[in-house]
């Protein structure tokens, strides 16, 4: 162990992470011969064994639609389906279970706002305010409602070290402002933006507040009655959970005056030729067979997290971060690309006369993972000028050690380049 990782993992706190390390088996998967440093956590984390079971018992006990049935094994399905919903009431702090609308993840969630919502309420010159280090899913259906209905999208510029401007956010936001969406954290350079600030600019002018959750619920406690937010949208597979799922939390005032986003099975109530009548909250959105065993799955990873020690798991992340900078500043030629105070434990880079590709390339022959491209936020590229960087993004379970690993493949990769 170096004197550096040493001194690193004395400012812990007690967190043991060699054994929650046993809970996820695809870490110790071996890559082209090498153990795999898995530091791709923001596109999707790994799933612990008890997800991983719980997706399997559902298949091979209780597997049977949910609702309508009247035999045991539905009953038993729609249980834990609905269990799991109550359990993400608690997760998020929400009023009730009728806020809490399945989705197949983030952007879906964020399509059913724009579509459901904004595109009935909103009307020609209403205004929507992003900020300028969205994620594609937070940018393109408001583009879209644009083309439908002619509202107005207004962009908040971030500034050079990745924060949001908000003297520029101030002045986006006016009395024609109805929704601001936000990203509670970048996905692309992992800054953590001011929420309430954010919130109480846009309530203060009658605006609606639909934050992106996808980043953020990994890395800490989020409570919607706390933020005051009118909509919080996340993805079960960056919490530890099944892919393919996700959740829309919306205030239930509005959730009730909006129309349904898909029609179909199971958000009914009658059908006849004539009229429909929809079922009520949360089933008016959730038309069709769901996604059963990624509901019960996500429900399990919200399970695993409530018995670790969070606390201890965010310190560790934090550290984790810290020592992956400490040794990026001194990396020859490597230039970190989002520098704010406030971030997760995410490390955009690129090095010069290298490109991002060739290096993910290159440092996956040699077991480590890392993402590369323009992370579906292609206007942050553009605003640094890259084509795209190279991410390592980092988990409660990865290590000081990984870290090393990760720079000694790095310095290899790079000397192969030269």
């Amino acid at each position: 162990m170096s004197g550096s990782v040493a001194r690193h993992e004395a400012l812990l706190p007690a967190f043991d992470v060699a054994r929650i390390r046993q809970d996820f088996p695809i870490l110790a998967t071996a890559i082209n011969h090498h153990p795999l440093v898995y530091f791709d956590n923001a596109a999707t984390t790994q799933k612990p064994q008890a997800v991983i079971s719980a997706l399997a018992h559902y298949y091979a006990n209780d597997n049977a639609n949910i609702h309508r049935g009247v035999h045991t094994l539905s009953q038993r399905a729609t249980t834990a389906f609905e269990n799991a919903r109550e359990k993400i009431r608690q997760f998020l702090n929400a009023e009730s279970n009728a806020e809490i609308i399945f989705t197949r993840g983030t952007t879906e969630a964020i399509n059913l706002v724009a579509q459901s919502y904004a595109r009935s309420f909103l009307k020609a010159g209403d205004e929507i305010v992003v900020s300028e280090a969205e994620h594609h899913a937070n940018i393109v259906p408001w583009q879209i409602l644009a083309q439908q209905i002619g509202t107005v999208l207004k962009i908040a510029p971030i500034t050079d070290r990745g924060d949001l401007d908000l003297d520029a956010l101030k002045k986006c936001i006016t009395p024609r402002t109805k929704l601001c969406s936000f990203g509670h954290v970048s996905n692309a350079l992992g800054t953590v933006n001011p929420v309430r600030e954010i919130i109480s600019l846009a309530h203060a002018v009658g605006a609606k507040v639909l934050l992106d959750g996808a980043q953020a619920v990994a890395h800490g406690g989020v409570d919607v009655r706390a933020l005051d937010c009118d909509f919080y949208a996340f993805s079960g597979h960056k919490l530890f959970g099944p892919t393919g799922i996700g959740v829309l939390y919306g205030k239930r005032a509005l959730l009730e005056a909006m129309p349904p986003y898909q029609a179909g099975g199971d958000m009914i109530k009658t059908v006849t030729f004539a009229a429909t009548e929809y079922a009520d909250l949360p089933h008016k959105f959730e038309a069709g067979t769901p996604h059963i065993a990624g509901v019960i799955g996500l429900g399990t990873a919200i399970d695993y997290l409530n018995q670790l020690d969070l606390v201890a798991a965010a310190a560790h992340e934090s550290q984790l971060l810290d020592y992956a900078t400490e040794r990026a500043v001194t990396f020859p030629g490597l230039k970190l690309i989002g520098t704010a105070a406030h971030k997760v434990a995410v490390m955009s880079f690129v090095i010069d006369g290298t490109h991002p590709q060739d290096l993910g390339v290159l440092l996956d022959g040699q077991g480590v993972a890392v993402r590369t491209g323009h992370h579906c936020a292609m206007p942050v590229m553009q605003r640094f000028g890259v084509p795209g960087t190279a991410r390592a993004s980092f988990a409660f379970y990865n290590t000081l050690e990984e870290i090393d690993r990760f720079y000694a493949a790095l310095t290899k990769a790079c000397a192969m380049l030269a």
